[in-house]
């Protein structure tokens, strides 16, 4: 099956309102247009004066070589990219690369004649090149369907095969073993296709949300605040630097003692005696002048010996023993956000649609496949809306991030069917056409306590948060398709959601996906000031951190809603890949913050 291909962005801005609708993927018979031949390029290297600089790499992307095929038969180009495998033929007389440059999973052949460069600084596994070459059709019967024969390397970064941590060819480190080499780890074939299979779900993100008229607001990494009231934050603090700093400026400089402050004391008190015996006599100005400049300088000193008494090593701590937060740089405690729904939430009070997608934190010491210390969340807010509009926004961006894969990345979702998960393609296929169920909690619970076929390792009840089980049997087996669940108990959910009539549940909903569960929380948010104070209180939260966030209620409240979607998890219900750390760049967990 070809490659969906879209065309390289072009250089030049262009307007979210200008910009046209997904194109078509390209057919392998179409050439691609180079970027060296973009008009904004060849602008810039005339307008350059930078005639001591060496020319632009005009170099032509893998992807663009194998999806126009035997249509640039005879065309010079050159390439860039990693040698994946790489061996001599011809007694040595030339050989054969498989070079990668990450634009898409396959790789492109390349033949190289010992007379061109030396062949042993080219073949290890992991060295890089970039060549210059001539597009040819290979013989009948090879795979390829073209390969370059190379006139000129023009670079190399040569690689120590002896120590290379990649093996080459068909042997494989395990997922777990590619985590201890995090750094090289993008060069394999799985990680090549988590990232570009995470890049177009991001770039399919802020597409949905710009068609359909929201604003993307950038709110903070550092808060005052807890979105979730769970207190599982990373707390950001610059006290242990300053402790460190004036303990060692202490041993450097030790701080006054009482009778160096009582020595200072006195002769200020000479100074000031001597100032008032030259005022008396009627001395010049001059001298009198000369005089008060000592008396100040005296007791400027005394300030400073007091200041530096009062210096003592450690964390600054209160008369009670609590950490004295108003040393800290904020002058109050800081952390990580977990969520930027609540900053958010000041936006979609004045500009309608918005949404945040960032990092968010969390400090929770758990070792398991589904969580990450420091994770990315989207996360839009609707005003004017209820939980009907917000589970409608929900469903059609779910169905939409699927479409998109399904378009724009079918190589890499061919690839993660073949070697991770065979139902990958069929259940983005599923959820991008099918309607999702819709029932209340009350409802879901019921269906749960009647399941005869299964025992559940979490006993099911009216009021229990449902586990991963519960949620993965409702979409699996009994609907076999995605389920919305709506109207929670209030005591397992956040003090923001909207208290239903009924005083015992809130309007939040969650959408719940095959092979994850629970994929994307939200919720009506509560804009009655009295009931939300409330909620804070019943939360034991503290009014004053909040009390902007009140204000939104006090002043023009409006009904609003909003939802999270775990970026990670979704990324690992369309891949089908078992570890959230694998699907991150970076992973950050208990025990482990590389690079």
């Amino acid at each position: 099956m070809p490659r969906s291909q879209t065309l390289s962005p072009p250089l030049l801005s262009v307007t979210p309102s200008a910009l046209p609708p997904p194109p078509p993927a390209r057919t392998k018979h179409q050439p691609p247009i180079p970027m060296a031949a973009d008009g904004a390029t060849v602008a810039m290297a005339a307008a350059s004066l930078c005639d001591d600089l060496e020319p632009a790499t005009e170099r032509t992307r893998i992807r663009d070589v194998l999806d126009a095929g035997a249509a640039r038969a005879g065309d010079r180009v050159v390439v860039g990219g990693w040698v994946r495998t790489g061996r001599e033929q011809g007694k040595g007389s030339f050989a054969f690369l498989e070079l990668s440059d990450g634009s898409c999973a396959s790789t492109l052949q390349v033949i190289v004649d010992a007379a061109v460069h030396p062949l042993a600084r080219l073949t290890a596994t992991g060295t890089s090149v970039l060549v210059e070459g001539e597009i040819k059709e290979p013989p009948e019967g090879t795979k390829q369907n073209v390969e370059l024969k190379v006139s000129r390397v023009l670079e190399v970064g040569v690689v120590d095969a002896a120590i290379y941590p990649l093996p080459k060819g068909k042997v494989k480190l395990t997922l777990e073993k590619l985590r201890d080499v995090v750094h090289l780890r993008s060069r394999t074939n799985t990680i090549g296709a988590i990232a570009r299979i995470r890049h177009q779900l991001a770039f399919a993100t802020h597409r949905f949300f710009d068609d359909n008229g929201f604003l993307y607001v950038h709110t903070p990494i550092i808060t005052t605040s807890d979105c979730e009231g769970a207190g599982e934050m990373f707390q950001v603090t610059t006290l242990f630097t300053q402790a460190e700093k004036t303990e060692k400026e202490l041993k450097e400089n030790p701080a006054p003692s009482c009778s160096e402050i009582e020595a200072a004391k006195v002769l200020v008190k000479e100074k000031g005696d001597a100032v008032a015996h030259l005022k008396a006599a009627k001395a010049s100005k001059q001298d009198i002048s000369a005089a008060v400049d000592e008396l100040n300088r005296a007791k400027d000193n005394v300030s400073k010996l007091e200041e530096r008494s009062k210096l003592k090593p450690g964390i600054p701590c209160t008369d009670d023993g609590s950490i004295a937060f108003e040393n800290d740089f904020f002058k109050r405690q800081a952390f990580l956000t977990v969520s930027g729904q609540l900053q958010v939430e000041t936006y979609a009070c004045a500009l309608s649609s918005v949404y945040t997608f960032g990092p968010t934190f969390r400090a929770e010491n758990s070792h398991t496949s589904r969580h990450l210390a420091e994770f990315w969340m989207v996360e839009p807010e609707i005003a004017f809306a209820n939980l009907q509009d917000d589970m409608n926004c929900a469903e059609k961006y779910v169905q939409y991030l699927c479409k998109w894969l399904l378009d724009h990345c079918r190589e890499d979702m061919e690839f993660m069917v073949k070697n991770y998960d065979k139902s990958a393609i069929e259940r983005l296929e599923l959820v991008s056409s099918t309607p999702f169920v819709r029932i209340s909690y009350t409802k879901a619970v019921e269906l749960l306590k009647n399941v005869t076929n299964k025992k559940f390792d979490a006993k099911v009840e009216w009021g229990i948060d449902l586990a991963s089980e519960h949620e993965r049997y409702l979409t699996e087996d009994i609907f076999k398709k995605p389920v919305i669940v709506y109207n929670y108990p209030k005591g397992i959910k956040a003090f923001y959601m909207r208290l239903n009539d009924d005083d015992k549940t809130v309007a939040a909903m969650d959408v719940l996906v095959p092979k994850v569960g629970e994929l994307i929380g939200g919720s009506q948010r509560e804009e009655r000031l009295d009931v939300l104070k409330q909620r804070l209180l019943d939360a034991d939260l503290p009014l004053e951190p909040y009390e902007w966030y009140l204000d939104l209620r006090r002043f023009g409240s409006v009904k609003h809603a909003g939802f999270g979607l775990g970026f990670e998890r979704m990324i690992l219900f369309a891949t089908g890949m078992e570890n959230i750390r694998d699907v991150i760049p970076f992973p950050r967990y208990p025990g482990r913050a590389d690079l």
